[in-house]
C-alpha cells in the first residue's frame, strides 16, 4: 500500500512537473511571440516615421525651391544677366556699316578715295615746286587738280634728243597726265603732247610704253617726279628723236589715239610679258 501511494505521488509529481514545463514553455513562447510582434510593430512604426520624415523633407524642399524661384523671378536681373541680354539683343541688330577702306581686300569708297587723291597730289605739287634743279614744271589744266600738263625741261645733255631740242629751239617736251579716281593706287594716264617724237618708247598718239604706267607695274610709292625721271631716261635709252619728216611734223598727237595704242600695248605685254633690258643699258 505504501508502495502504491509512493508511485501515485511520483506520478502526480511528474505530471505537475510536465504541466509546469509546458506552462513555462507556453509562457516563453507567448513572451517570444509578443516580443516579435513588438519588434515588428517597432520596425513598422520606424519605417513609417522615416517615410513620413522623407515625405515631409521632400515637401519642404519643393516648397522652398518654389519660393526661391518665385523670389528670383521677382528680383531685377543682375548686371551680368542684363549685359548678356544686351549682347544677345545687339547680336540680332545688323552691324553698323563701316567704310570699305577699313576692310582688307576691298577698294575704298569714292569719298575716301577723293580725299586721298587730293592730299597726295597737293603734296606732290609742293614737292615739285621745291626742286632745285628745275627738272620739270607743272601747270593745272583749267585749274583741275586731277589733270596736269608737265613740262620736261631737261634730258641727258649728251644725247641726240638734247641736240635735237637745241637745234629746233624746243624748250621742253610737254606731257599730259590724268589721275584716276583711285590714284595713287592706280597709275596716271600719261601721254606726250608735243613735239612729235620718234622712238624712245613713244608710240602712236603719244602713248608711252613703260611698264610702271600699267596697273601691273605700278606702285603707289611712285611719285610724279620719279615717273618723269624714268620717262626722261627711257627717251634717251630708246634713242628718241624729234620728228623732222615732212608731213609728219604738223600732225599732232591725239588723246583718243594714245588711249587706243596704250590699251593695245598693255594687252600685248600682259600676254607676252615685258622684256628686261640688259644691265649695260642701265
Amino acid at each position: 500500500m505504501a508502495t502504491l501511494l509512493r508511485k501515485i505521488g511520483l506520478i502526480r509529481l511528474h505530471d505537475r512537473d510536465t504541466e509546469g514545463a509546458k506552462h513555462q514553455g507556453s509562457r516563453k513562447a507567448t513572451k517570444s511571440g509578443s516580443q516579435k510582434n513588438a519588434n515588428k510593430q517597432c520596425n513598422s512604426s520606424s519605417n513609417e516615421s522615416i517615410l513620413l520624415q522623407s515625405d515631409h523633407h521632400h515637401h519642404y524642399h519643393n516648397n522652398h525651391q518654389q519660393q526661391h524661384n518665385h523670389k528670383r523671378s521677382e528680383q531685377p536681373p543682375s548686371t551680368k544677366d542684363s549685359n548678356k541680354d544686351k549682347q544677345q539683343a545687339g547680336s540680332k541688330v545688323p552691324p553698323a556699316s563701316t567704310s570699305s577702306s577699313s576692310i582688307p581686300g576691298q577698294p575704298p569708297n569714292k569719298q575716301h578715295c577723293a580725299q586721298v587723291r587730293s592730299r597726295r597730289l597737293m603734296k606732290e605739287l609742293q614737292d615739285i615746286r621745291k626742286l632745285t634743279d628745275h627738272f620739270i614744271s607743272v601747270e593745272l589744266v583749267e585749274d583741275n587738280l586731277f589733270e596736269w600738263n608737265v613740262k620736261l625741261l631737261q634730258v641727258d645733255k649728251d644725247s641726240a634728243l638734247w641736240q635735237d631740242m637745241k637745234e629746233t629751239s624746243t624748250e621742253c617736251i610737254l606731257l599730259n597726265l590724268n589721275f584716276p579716281d583711285n590714284f595713287p593706287f592706280s597709275p596716271p594716264f600719261m601721254r606726250v603732247l608735243s613735239p612729235r617724237l620718234e622712238n624712245g618708247y613713244v608710240l602712236d598718239g603719244g602713248a608711252i610704253c613703260m611698264e610702271l604706267l600699267t596697273p601691273r607695274g605700278w606702285s603707289s610709292a611712285y611719285t610724279v617726279e620719279a615717273v618723269m625721271r624714268q620717262f626722261a631716261a627711257s627717251l634717251v635709252k630708246g634713242q628718241g628723236r624729234i620728228c623732222r619728216k615732212v608731213g609728219k611734223t604738223k600732225k599732232a598727237f591725239t588723246r583718243k589715239e594714245a588711249e587706243a595704242t596704250f590699251k593695245s600695248l598693255v594687252k600685248t605685254h600682259e600676254k607676252y610679258g615685258w622684256v628686261t633690258p640688259p644691265v649695260s643699258d642701265g
